[in-house]
């Protein structure tokens, strides 16, 4: 049985540690260690402070940079795509609004929209493949690439869309001519102007979103197949998105990575900044002289633009 003098040793030790605390904390608020804390207290807000500041500084240069490029845009672009025809792809997911603003920087750049396909879901979805190829298979008679069904439809609308030959750009290829309409009643696309009256350069449309599932990699794979399909079928092609399309599960991470692709089509990761717009047409007319690069800011870029951004102008084709 607990007699009264544990209860009493016990009441003690409870107030002896009370009042050890009292002092001890009463020592340490008095000591150095609070004018301490307090310091690197009053250094964290400066230093947050300041970077406030920097970053506002950048904010309104980078705004004053956005508003002079735009303002100068038609300048800028004057005559780098003169008479070339440009088909618009844009893949499910991509921004109606960077299209149209950059639909204008090539009129500016004297360009001429043949049209635009806009990829549906369905196209991208992995369970879509055997449908895919025997739609292209069913579609043409022409002699496809291989067993790959979207290296295959990438090969039959690449046909029925653009051209390598001057002479033939703005026609319609008679070897393909029920293709388009197949590829729309299926749900894989729908149309927007003329794409069927073939251009002679391509610029695909990133996603503004990254995939992350387990058939983020197939999906991708198909876009950077359709890209390179027009590219081979025409006198080059783009692909162009934001940055946020160069982190893992975007669309231009997945055209960087793949050796094959990257060496033949251009890509532009800045497309959200005037400058990136520019960007676009200088890339599109490296295509025109065989060569390709990875352009923007974001990763496994190899600089901001194609280096002869400078150069002359393109002449006008026969074509046009």
């Amino acid at each position: 049985m607990i007699d009264f003098r544990y209860h009493l040793v016990s009441i003690v030790a409870i107030f002896l540690a009370l009042a050890v605390g009292i002092v001890m904390g009463t020592t340490l608020l008095s000591s150095p260690a609070i004018e301490s804390a307090l310091e690197t207290a009053q250094l964290l807000r400066k230093s947050n402070n300041d970077y406030r500041e920097q970053l506002a500084a950048l904010q309104a240069r980078e705004q004053g940079n956005d508003s002079f490029v735009g303002a100068e845009m038609a300048a800028i672009v004057r005559g780098q795509l003169a008479g070339e025809k440009v088909l618009l792809v844009a893949a499910p997911g991509s921004s109606g609004t960077l299209r149209e603003q950059t639909e204008q920087v090539l009129a500016e750049a004297g360009a001429t929209i043949s049209g635009q396909i806009t990829l549906t879901e369905k196209f991208v979805e992995p369970n879509q493949a055997n449908f895919i190829d025997q739609l292209t298979s069913g579609l043409t008679s022409l002699t496809l690439p291989g067993t790959d069904p979207y290296k295959n439809a990438a090969a039959l609308l690449a046909a029925t869309l653009v051209t390598a030959d001057d002479a033939q750009a703005g026609t319609e290829n008679s070897a393909t001519v029920g293709v388009l309409d197949g590829f729309e009643k299926a749900g894989l696309l729908t149309v927007d102007g003329t794409p069927a009256k073939r251009a002679t350069l391509a610029l695909v449309f990133a996603p503004e979103g990254l995939l992350t599932d387990e058939s983020a990699q197939e999906q991708n794979g198909a876009l950077v197949s359709l890209a390179a399909g027009l590219d081979a079928g025409a006198q080059g092609s783009a692909l162009t998105g934001t940055i946020t399309s160069t982190q893992p599960g975007g669309l231009i991470a997945a055209l960087r990575g793949t050796s094959d692709a990257a060496a033949k089509v251009s890509s532009v990761d800045t497309l959200d900044m005037p400058a990136g717009r520019a960007v676009v047409v200088f890339a599109l007319r490296e295509q025109l002289s065989g060569r390709s690069g990875q352009y923007g800011i974001g990763a496994d870029a190899a600089e901001f633009q194609p280096a002869a951004s400078a150069a002359t102008p393109s002449p006008t084709t026969s074509g046009s």
